[in-house]
């Protein structure tokens, strides 16, 4: 009995993995990571990476003025929270021959929270200041 039980535990939790996480960030906490990507981003403007305002639904490559890698103008994608998490796990291994040459954000808790304030902070207009 003890071993059907902790199975369809496991099984469970399997199931709802990685989607509950991104589901269930915290985008508080998420403004602290965020920090790490502020060395090349900025929520209103592009700098060595592209701005991340109205990142949720805007097509991969498509800040206009920014210079992307062809990898990133070919990605024909939409950013959104699997996209975003496949990405932020490991830019170069997600996307070979982006310019992102961050190692990624390897815990999946993490990345929720990242994701929970992306979602949040960048909400406004694709063309926000």
């Amino acid at each position: 009995m003890r071993i059907a039980t902790l199975s369809a535990l496991v099984l469970a939790a399997c199931a709802i993995g990685r989607p509950a996480v991104a589901a269930d960030g915290d985008p508080v906490r998420g403004a602290g990571i965020y920090q790490r990507c502020q060395a090349c981003h900025s929520l209103d403007r592009n700098r060595s990476g592209p701005k991340h305002c109205g990142l949720f639904g805007r097509k991969a490559g498509s800040v206009p003025g920014y210079r992307y890698s062809k990898a990133m103008l070919r990605a024909g994608f939409v950013w959104d929270a699997a996209s975003l998490d496949r990405f932020l796990a490991n830019p170069m291994k997600a996307m070979p021959g982006t310019r992102m040459g961050y190692a990624g954000v390897r815990d999946p808790g993490e990345r929720a929270d990242l994701i929970a304030y992306l979602r949040v902070a960048t909400a406004g207009p694709p063309d926000c200041p």
